[in-house]
């Protein structure tokens, strides 16, 4: 099959051109044209939004549990021409997006299970004490309810699970929270197919036309206007530190500010203790190779940064990383943006002093793996060795002992993730390690790799930052839609009044 995206935005129910025009860049396959979002569209999105809240943010958790599932199947009825062209845009391959595409239905059914069971409400009711002596107390409820209409940005390593219709627009419209997204320039197409799979939805479930919006843009008017419109309520964004902390910085700089809950990346530092290392080093250092260059180092969970004690067991396992990485196909980035900075980025790693154990490079979009190596006493002292560098890159640290580890643990900023290697006899070591590696990380992991991320209830996806704008939130598993919640507390209200998931 052949498909070829029409170009639109879809506003409200409506799919609308507009005469600014963008052109695609895909891995290969046809570039196709598409309209470009402006400030007037944002304001008709959000407008309606605003409107379909009034109807929406009070449908009964089941009518929202059932559309849900009605946008899960509708995307999997689609699956043939998503697969498609997603594979042309993001040159990731047939078996990666049928993967993604099922976490992306998996997590929508997830937050459909979730509403319907209820527990997320919070409930709380304190009885009226009228006899109560001094003063009585009045009858006070007290529940969850949704924010309001939310601005949310599609991601460009995940053009299913992270996108239009991923975890962030899921745990929002499971909350009851209309919302607008600003589709990712890097797959326009992917968007457009997931967009009509919503819009299907809508229809099939009778729900407001303004309960979901896609807007196409390839510059950052649409973003600016998309996150300081008075009636966005909150944003929900995956992306780099200096996009996220720009749209961060608006949402604060509001008339009335609002939360901006920003996934940034980072660095996700991997501790190699000495008895895990010497009794399996080779065997981690091929782990560790396989983690980096999974997807060709396009996760925010990529594990670049690696921390082991100096001895003949370090030089062990530096000399098979070294084999590993160079054993590493070149792979395909994303787009030719990711790959250039991918490229910079580890010339400026190599530009503070680290020393280059395999190259890496670029030609293209194409990249190869790159390792590299510092004293931890070098690490501390060059804080740009510390910047994520978004590829398959990784950085080997080695600290002189436990204590020197110890303080390159306290000198990290803010992870999405944190690794122990351990055995037994590490065990004295880890229990120094692990309270600070849990202030610094979202997910602290024993013995396995950060790259693949469960969706499920107990899952933290966030960190304090940079890792993440809102170090209290998550990005995927149930909690996320605590995110676009906020309590309220009705005071000796008559039933008639209160929503119907409070009322005796």
């Amino acid at each position: 099959m052949t498909f070829t995206p029409h170009g639109k935005h879809l506003i409200a129910g409506d799919w609308i051109a507009t005469e600014a025009r963008f052109a695609s860049s895909p891995a290969f396959g046809d570039s196709h044209s598409f309209s470009a979002g402006d400030a007037g569209l944002v304001d008709r999105a959000c407008a309606a939004a605003e409107a379909a809240f009034w109807a929406y943010g009070w449908t009964a958790r089941k009518e929202r549990a059932a559309f849900l599932e009605a946008i899960a199947d509708e995307i999997e009825a689609r699956g043939a021409v998503l697969t498609e062209i997603a594979m042309q845009e993001s040159s990731l391959p047939e078996a990666r997006l049928q993967g993604e595409r099922g976490r992306t239905t998996g997590q929508l059914r997830l937050f459909a299970a979730h509403i319907r069971k209820g527990d997320y409400l919070d409930r709380r009711h304190d009885p009226a004490l009228p006899d109560r002596a001094p003063l009585p107390r009045p009858d006070l409820r007290m529940m969850q309810r949704p924010v309001g209409p939310v601005a949310v940005f599609g991601a460009s390593n995940f053009p299913l699970a992270f996108s239009v219709a991923g975890g962030d627009t899921a745990s929002a419209l499971a909350a009851g929270c209309p919302v607008v997204v600003k589709g990712h320039p890097a797959h326009p197409g992917t968007s457009e197919v997931v967009a009509e799979a919503v819009l299907a939805a809508i229809t099939r479930c009778d729900m407001p036309a303004g309960v979901f919006s896609m807007i196409h843009g390839n510059t950052n008017e649409t973003g600016t206007a998309l996150v300081t419109h008075p009636l966005i309520r909150a944003v929900g964004f995956t992306g780099s530190y200096h996009g996220g902390k720009a749209l961060f910085d608006l949402c604060a700089a509001r008339p009335e500010p609002i939360p901006f809950f920003g996934e940034l990346g980072s660095i996700n530092p991997t501790f190699l203790l000495p008895a895990a290392l010497a009794a399996r080093g080779a065997a981690l250092a091929q782990g560790w190779v396989g983690s980096l260059t999974l997807g060709a180092g396009q996760f925010c969970t990529n594990p670049g940064l690696l921390i082991l004690t100096e001895g003949p067991d370090a030089e062990t396992f530096v000399t098979a990383a070294q084999a590993a990485a160079e054993a590493v196909a070149e792979q395909t980035m994303l787009t030719d943006g990711i790959a250039a900075a991918y490229a910079r980025g580890a010339k400026v790693m190599a530009g503070e002093g680290a020393g280059v154990l395999v190259a890496g490079g670029t030609a293209g979009r194409k990249a190869r793996a790159a390792l590299l190596r510092v004293t931890a006493a070098e690490f501390l002292a060059k804080p740009a060795l510390a910047h994520e560098v978004f590829g398959p890159v990784g950085l080997i640290v080695t600290a002189r002992d436990g204590d020197e580890m110890l303080a390159l643990a306290r000198a990290l900023e803010g992870q999405l993730t944190a690794t122990l290697h351990l055995d037994g006899g590490d065990m004295a070591l880890a229990a120094r390690l692990a309270p600070v590696l849990e202030r610094k990380a979202g997910r602290l992991l024993a013995n396995g790799w950060p790259t693949g991320v469960e969706v499920a209830d107990a899952m933290v996806h966030g960190g304090p930052f940079p890792a993440s704008t809102n170090f209290g939130a998550t990005s995927v598993g149930t909690l996320a839609i605590r995110r676009f919640l906020r309590p309220v507390c009705y005071q000796n209200l008559p039933d008639a009044l209160l929503p119907d998931d409070l009322r005796t």
